[in-house]
């Protein structure tokens, strides 16, 4: 948009050289130019970017059918640092219908900031993926946002037979909701970036 404010005042030059004799047409056509100079160098202004921000902390509890609770985590305080996350075990029983729930942190933070309200207020543009190795195991949605697509704080874990291998739980932002809602949450056709991808090691006996 530099261009055209240069344009605009060699415009109003030479308008002012052809039109010299008639002062009142030239102060009406500085005051003009002046107004689209300030408007169109002035629209274009970059915005600040948003700043996304730090999960270190995911804690994926699941309550059995028997009423058996643990909670599994994944810890990084340091984020994009040198330090490497730490990332428990998920031990469950074979043929089992567990009921599952998670909580985001940002534990960087004193007191830790709770990122998982703020997933609740934004659950418009975040959804919840979950991909298992293990065979039989899968996980179901048990809420939803405002508009009745799937989002995956709360949600259902089934086992099968036993079995060993990893639990990818994904969330992300601005992903497809309308096309996730009609796939069963398939995060192949999700689209939208990542806020935090957890492969959980798996063992069910």
């Amino acid at each position: 948009m530099q261009h055209c404010c240069i344009n605009l005042l060699l415009l109003s030059k030479t308008n002012t050289v052809m039109f010299k004799n008639n002062k009142y047409f030239t102060l009406f056509l500085f005051a003009l130019v002046g107004t689209l100079t300030i408007t169109s160098c002035g629209d274009d202004d970059p915005e600040p970017p948003m700043e996304e921000e730090l999960i270190t902390t995911l804690n994926y509890t699941l309550t059995s059918s028997s009423g058996n609770t643990f909670t599994v985590s994944f810890l990084d305080l340091d984020g994009d640092g040198g330090m490497d996350a730490t990332i428990g075990t998920a031990t469950l029983e074979a043929n089992e219908t567990y009921t599952g729930s998670i909580e985001l942190l940002n534990e960087s933070e004193d007191p830790a900031e709770d990122i998982t309200e703020e997933i609740m207020e934004e659950d418009d543009v975040h959804q919840f993926f979950f991909e298992s190795s293990v065979a039989g195991l899968s996980v179901s949605y048990s809420d939803a946002d405002d508009d009745g697509n799937p989002l995956g704080l709360a949600n259902t874990l089934t086992t099968g037979d036993p079995g060993s291998g990893t639990l990818t739980v994904t969330l992300r932002h601005e992903p497809d909701k309308n096309a996730d809602g009609v796939s069963g949450g398939n995060i192949a056709n999700a689209g939208g970036s990542t806020d935090i991808e957890v492969p959980f090691p798996v063992n069910v006996q």
